[in-house]
């Protein structure tokens, strides 16, 4: 799809294309900043990318029709939560009489009481694990194709970091198929 742009002080208009994300076949992922973990997270995006089949991941940069650049922040961390409960109730009451001699004497003395108490603490750590990354795909002239965050907690059969790569691969997978698409 081509564009004309006109500037209002230039005297002849400049054509320029759309990016098309759909002419992609060959991708280099470049190195992903962040944190410590950003080279695992790139190995982990390089393999869930290969296993679309969408795309050809290349190591040399001069062949790609396209570079995947981000980067990618892993926290591991404890969380800990604290919870007290606490009941109390007391009564109480009291009664007395008294009057003595040493021949007839007389004594009397009520009394009664009440009391509950209820007390509950608990303590819970939790172990967490959050990813999260921000992808684009550049074109070799440096214009953004596709771009996606991504964030995980982990999955049931995923760790956050492997969920956050699959997450990526099936975006950007869907989202090629579109572009690719006949319309």
């Amino acid at each position: 799809m081509a564009a004309l742009l006109v500037l209002p002080w230039l005297s002849t208009a400049v054509e320029f294309s759309a990016p098309d994300l759909g002419k992609v076949k060959r991708i280099y992922v470049d190195q992903l900043g962040g944190g410590h973990t950003s080279d695992q997270m790139r190995d982990m995006i390089i393999a869930a990318i290969q296993n679309s089949k969408l795309f050809v991941i290349t190591e040399n940069q001069d062949r790609a029709d396209a570079i995947l650049r981000g980067s990618s922040d892993d926290k591991v961390y404890e969380e800990e939560h604290d919870s007290s409960d606490s009941i109390g109730i007391r009564a109480s009451s009291g009664s007395g009489s008294g009057s003595h001699n040493y021949v007839n004497g007389t004594t009397e003395n009520k009394s009664s009481g009440l009391g509950l108490t209820d007390s509950e603490t608990s303590r819970i750590k939790e172990h967490r694990h959050e990813t999260s990354a921000s992808i684009r795909l550049v074109s070799p002239d440096g214009d953004v194709l596709w771009s996606t965050t991504q964030e995980s907690s982990g999955g049931k059969f995923h760790g956050a970091m492997a969920d956050v790569a699959d997450r990526i691969a099936r975006q950007l997978a869907e989202d090629t198929r579109k572009a690719r698409a006949p319309k």
